[in-house]
Protein backbone atom coordinates (compact mmCIF):
# COMPACT_ATOMS: atom_id res chain seq x y z
CA UNK A 1 0.00 0.00 0.00
CA UNK A 2 1.33 3.32 -0.68
CA UNK A 3 0.30 6.47 0.89
CA UNK A 4 1.85 10.15 0.58
CA UNK A 5 1.03 11.76 4.07
CA UNK A 6 1.50 15.02 4.37
CA UNK A 7 3.45 15.80 7.92
CA UNK A 8 2.97 18.53 9.72
CA UNK A 9 5.68 19.44 12.22
CA UNK A 10 5.13 21.67 15.89
CA UNK A 11 8.17 22.98 17.58
CA UNK A 12 10.63 21.17 14.80
CA UNK A 13 9.02 17.71 15.49
CA UNK A 14 6.57 15.90 13.83
CA UNK A 15 3.19 16.54 15.01
CA UNK A 16 0.59 15.46 12.34
CA UNK A 17 -0.07 13.85 9.41
CA UNK A 18 -2.21 14.49 6.46
CA UNK A 19 -3.85 12.16 4.13
CA UNK A 20 -5.84 12.18 1.12
CA UNK A 21 -9.52 10.64 1.66
CA UNK A 22 -8.34 8.01 -0.58
CA UNK A 23 -5.55 6.66 1.45
CA UNK A 24 -7.94 6.92 4.76
CA UNK A 25 -10.10 4.56 3.16
CA UNK A 26 -7.37 2.03 2.25
CA UNK A 27 -5.88 2.36 5.81
CA UNK A 28 -9.34 1.61 7.27
CA UNK A 29 -9.60 -1.16 4.69
CA UNK A 30 -6.82 -3.15 5.52
CA UNK A 31 -7.59 -2.67 9.31
CA UNK A 32 -10.95 -3.92 8.59
CA UNK A 33 -9.44 -7.14 6.92
CA UNK A 34 -6.80 -7.21 9.84
CA UNK A 35 -9.24 -7.90 12.25
CA UNK A 36 -11.40 -9.99 10.03
CA UNK A 37 -8.34 -12.88 9.81
CA UNK A 38 -7.52 -12.29 13.75
CA UNK A 39 -11.65 -13.23 14.28
CA UNK A 40 -11.11 -15.87 11.58
CA UNK A 41 -7.64 -17.34 13.92
CA UNK A 42 -9.85 -17.48 16.80
CA UNK A 43 -12.73 -18.64 15.39
CA UNK A 44 -10.68 -21.72 13.94
CA UNK A 45 -8.43 -22.14 17.11
CA UNK A 46 -11.95 -22.65 19.16
CA UNK A 47 -12.95 -25.41 16.72
CA UNK A 48 -9.43 -27.12 16.29
CA UNK A 49 -10.28 -30.30 18.21
CA UNK A 50 -13.80 -30.60 16.76
CA UNK A 51 -14.60 -33.06 14.25
CA UNK A 52 -14.56 -32.04 10.48
CA UNK A 53 -17.04 -33.09 7.28
CA UNK A 54 -15.52 -33.75 3.88
CA UNK A 55 -17.13 -30.75 1.20
CA UNK A 56 -18.23 -34.13 -0.52
CA UNK A 57 -20.52 -35.06 2.19
CA UNK A 58 -22.12 -32.14 2.66
CA UNK A 59 -22.77 -32.08 -1.15
CA UNK A 60 -24.30 -34.86 -1.01
CA UNK A 61 -26.81 -33.84 1.87
CA UNK A 62 -27.55 -31.21 0.25
CA UNK A 63 -28.76 -32.85 -2.88
CA UNK A 64 -30.69 -35.48 -0.75
CA UNK A 65 -32.45 -32.57 1.46
CA UNK A 66 -33.36 -31.03 -2.38
CA UNK A 67 -34.61 -33.98 -3.71
CA UNK A 68 -37.00 -34.08 -0.11
CA UNK A 69 -38.88 -30.72 -1.39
Amino acid sequence: MELKPQIIKKDGKNEYVVLTYKDYLKIQQALEDYQDLIDLRKAKAETINEPSIPFSDVKDEIKKQGKKE
